[in-house]
């Protein structure tokens, strides 16, 4: 049952937090092979549970139609068959991932004898604040577990039946394993102070990674104690250099903006060089055009290609996850490189170009958690990085950057081997 008591939703959460330290130093402790049964058990649990996994969520959907929840957040609330398919895929792929906690790295000898290296470690408590998706809670648990720490993941109320019926398949593959069912915590409260107490918990929880809309990870960014790993745009650009290979640049445009539109990793300015926006501009934006895509355009756009809109200011800096697409003819690559540093988002932006010294000084200058050349931004993704799943993007500095899959779940602590070893 929810927890209603919204006086204590603050005594709720410390206990939830303490629990969960509890569990994480049985999580830190855990070898490979435990980890593994878990993420396999649960994966066996959700096949078996299917019938009271679509009671759950087919009670959400019902719930959201009843509240006048639109179409699109509907579809993303529904567990299909296929999406059920797809999380226990998911967990049985990030069983199979190698375990990053113990890997020592940069073993060295330093001139007293002693080796020095680093060993990566968990970071603890994690918790999640997302929305809508019930699957992330599958993912979310998965990655948590198999990188050592312990979750604590606060849904969408839109998806609560759905959430704690994912949750009950989680605590049973856990203790299958012999770990604690309480490394992962779904709150059984949908009273928004929980996310305030969550954000404010140092004590209890490590780090927060806020997956859904801009508002609310602006507000988690703005009000937690807690450190936040986050992104809040993905305004991702492509360049067409003078110097690229028109065939390719046309291909790269087109995924970029159309293989789909609704996720971060989607283009939404397209720059051209000014010496070939002639040539590239309109065939580019007619196929554009044909797809449904609603075109903005500079001064300079408009004047190559009839039929499209005038962009505003606004435009540069709107991440659109639509069938939308800003366009501007520039210069050269300084101007693009001053136009992406002044309106990107330091999520994704790509290159088009056959000169090796302009790509290696895109790459060097473009301040951005994943930079391109020849290739669609669409690739920033954890598994198409080789990472498996990920947990979300990183256009932060600090502590991961890009697709934050296990790596980013972890830290690092120097380790020491001496054999009698004394400092003098």
């Amino acid at each position: 049952m929810p927890f209603t008591d919204h006086s204590n939703v603050e005594a709720y959460i410390a206990d939830v937090g303490a629990s969960a330290r509890q569990a994480a130093r049985a999580m830190a402790r855990a070898d490979t092979a435990a980890k593994d049964r878990a993420l396999t058990a649960i994966a066996a649990d959700l096949n078996s549970e299917r019938d009271a996994l679509a009671r759950a969520n087919a009670a959400d959907l019902e719930a959201g139609a009843a509240k006048g929840l639109d179409a699109a957040l509907l579809d993303r609330l529904e567990l299909t068959p296929a999406r059920v398919d797809a999380m226990i895929e998911g967990l049985r792929q990030i069983a199979a991932l190698p375990d990053p906690i113990g890997e020592i790295t940069d073993l060295r000898y330093r001139p007293t004898g002693i080796q020095v290296g680093r060993m990566r470690v968990p970071l603890g408590v994690i918790g999640i604040i997302y929305e809508s998706r019930p699957n992330v809670t599958a993912d979310a648990a998965a990655l948590c577990l198999k990188s050592g720490n312990a979750a604590v993941l606060r849904g969408g109320s839109e998806a609560f039946e759905s959430n704690h019926a994912i949750a009950s398949s989680i605590r049973r593959g856990l203790e299958a394993a012999g770990l604690p069912g309480s490394a992962v915590q779904v709150l059984a409260t949908t009273d928004r102070a929980a996310v305030g107490a969550m954000i404010t918990s140092p004590q209890h929880i490590d780090v927060i990674i806020p997956r859904g809309g801009k508002g609310l990870i602006e507000r988690i960014s703005r009000d937690a104690r807690v450190p936040v790993i986050k992104h809040l745009d993905g305004i991702c650009h492509v360049y067409i250099d003078d110097r690229a290979d028109l065939d390719k640049a046309f291909a790269v445009a087109m995924n970029a903006k159309t293989q789909r539109y609704g996720t971060c990793n989607t283009m939404e300015t397209l720059l051209v060089a000014d010496a070939v926006a002639g040539e590239i501009l309109p065939p580019l934006c007619r196929a554009l055009s044909a797809k449904g895509v609603e075109l903005r355009g500079c001064e300079r756009t408009r004047e190559l290609v009839a039929g499209v809109q005038a962009a505003s200011e606004q435009d540069w800096d709107t991440e659109y996850l639509a069938p939308i697409l800003s366009l501007r003819v520039v210069a050269d690559m300084d101007a693009a490189i001053d136009h992406i540093e002044a309106h990107g988002s330091h999520h994704t932006d790509s290159i088009v170009t056959e000169d090796y010294s302009r790509a290696r000084r895109f790459l060097r200058e473009v301040d951005s958690s994943s930079v391109m050349v020849n290739a669609s931004t669409r690739f920033a993704d954890g598994f198409e990085y080789g990472l498996g799943a990920e947990i979300g993007i990183s256009t932060d500095k600090f502590h991961a950057r890009g697709p934050v899959g296990l790596e980013g779940l972890t830290s690092v602590k120097y380790v020491v081997l001496g054999d009698g070893h004394i400092r003098t």
